[in-house]
């Protein structure tokens, strides 16, 4: 990335950290406090950052996660799942909502699975010797596959091919089949249904972007993607202007560099060596954030998820704490375990975990687990513990985090995504801040407690008609009020 459009980015699209601590252990040599900014979009794939990264997937409208709705244009209604999924699929829904709605698994461009709001996939009765349509299916195989074929002078309008070669049909609104054979586009074929891509519900993150792309191709656009995205020039112009750490985002799949599971791509590990490499060489401290483990802790494409559906729970702690585990965590040449890297701060246990589907106890099993897996190297790196989203207390980790030894307690606080702010103007959002924020703040920061983090902030909001001054006014607000933070 050019240095010019960092400096943007860092005010406006980058989220960014604020981190000041009274002292860092083995970093001693950091200029105090430290300040951070989040490397977003470089190691964990968030389209909203750069969506011109998407731009020559084909049919990059269809990626994994895009959730569509199937019209019978014969009998005028939706397609659905009876009772979410389980049984089979009917066409007789006047309106469409969730149970109506189905979440595509890309095998390539035009194959595709469909889960439904239960999770099921649907697929051909009788384990595909069948022809009817049924969502019963929680382990796809090809009865569960489908082809998309789309009329080519209008994309919406689509046929859909089963795995048996024939076409599905909506004959009767009680029973969706998979036995037509017949052509055309007429509407009153029942075989052509109008679909309809829920554009506020798509996903960009890395698993889209590796299987859009897929196995020809998604290697060297990842690996030019890392190599143009940050380079050392970025943190020549951080470290220029007053900046010392970086946090940065990585996925599970960086522990099985470099051959991760598929569709992810081996590569982002040599990218973090070469940040703690410049890391070094610019005085500068580097926080490794695990920002995506499997299963997805929050549903959220930065979470690395496939379709959106949060699934990380109690069977998935061993799992995320392996990748903790410093073992894991070292370089690409498998010489120096990151945490005896004199630029390591920190480790981040875990992004923005969502609640209520990951319940607190799960939460703090899962960090006792992964503080113990850093300390089996280290005594001098902290272990920063996110609190959850969706929550009415922010201050619910205090107690637990107060039992360990260099602890930080991670906050996120944006202007954004809420009614809250909607309305809100200039004034009033720099108030919030100087007030709500700044309350919020000092409920999670104490003197013998944990040490608190806002890891996250942004200078974007949904402030109507706001000039460059009055961004500069709400981010020196930020600055101010997050700058109390203890780490």
């Amino acid at each position: 990335m050019a240095v010019g459009q960092f400096h943007v980015n860092l005010l406006l699209a980058f989220y960014l950290c604020s981190v000041f601590s009274v002292s860092v252990g083995q970093n001693e040599s950091a200029k105090l406090p430290l300040k951070a900014v989040n490397l977003g979009n470089w190691l964990v794939t968030e389209g909203w950052i750069k969506p011109s990264l998407f731009s020559n997937i084909p049919n990059n409208d269809l990626l994994d996660g895009t959730q569509v709705q199937l019209f019978s244009t014969k009998l005028q209604k939706y397609l659905c799942p009876e009772n979410g999924g389980g049984t089979v699929v009917v066409a007789n829904r006047s309106s469409a909502s969730g149970w109506e709605t189905f979440r595509l698994w890309r095998i390539n461009e035009s194959t595709f699975k469909f889960r439904v709001f239960n999770k099921q996939f649907v697929g051909l009765e009788n384990q595909g010797g069948g022809t009817k349509v049924v969502a019963v299916s929680s382990a796809p195989s090809n009865p569960e596959t489908f082809q998309i074929i789309r009329n080519e002078g209008d994309k919406n309008k689509v046929r859909i091919k089963a795995s048996n070669g024939l076409f599905l049909q909506a004959n009767l609104e009680t029973l969706v089949t998979a036995d037509y054979n017949g052509q055309g586009w007429e509407d009153a074929n029942p075989s052509v249904f109008k679909m309809t891509i829920l554009a506020d519900k798509t996903l960009q993150g890395e698993y889209q972007i590796t299987n859009g792309y897929g196995p020809a191709r998604a290697p060297q656009v990842m690996k030019d993607h890392w190599n143009t995205y940050i380079t050392e020039q970025d943190f020549i112009f951080m470290s220029s202007n007053g900046l010392n750490a970086v946090r940065i985002p990585v996925g599970w799949w960086i522990a099985h560099d470099p051959n991760p599971p598929k569709p992810f791509i081996g590569g982002s590990l040599a990218a973090l060596d070469n940040a703690f490499i410049w890391a070094q060489k610019y005085r500068m401290k580097v926080i490794i954030d695990l920002h995506a483990p499997q299963a997805s802790q929050n549903g959220n494409e930065h979470s690395g998820t496939r379709d959106g559906y949060q699934e990380w729970g109690d069977s998935n702690i061993q799992d995320t704490v392996a990748v903790i585990d410093c073992y894991k965590i070292q370089d690409s040449r498998k010489k120096v375990l990151y945490a005896n890297k004199p630029s390591l701060a920190a480790i981040e246990l875990m992004n923005e975990p969502w609640a209520p589907l990951i319940s607190l106890s799960t939460l703090e099993n899962y960090y006792k687990q992964g503080y113990d897996a850093v300390r089996k190297y280290t005594q001098t790196v902290y272990v920063i513990m996110s609190n959850r989203l969706n929550t009415n207390s922010d201050t619910e980790l205090l107690s637990f985090a107060g039992g360990f030894h260099r602890v930080v307690i991670d906050v996120h606080y944006y202007n954004l995504y809420t009614n809250t702010f909607k309305n809100m103007n200039v004034q009033q959002n720099i108030d919030y801040v100087n007030n709500q924020r700044a309350a919020e703040l000092s409920r999670v920061t104490s003197s013998n407690g944990p040490l608190s983090f806002v890891g996250e902030w942004t200078a974007e909001w949904d402030a109507k008609d706001a000039t460059m001054q009055d961004y500069q006014r709400f981010a020196q607000a930020q600055i101010n009020v997050y700058g109390r933070a203890t780490f």
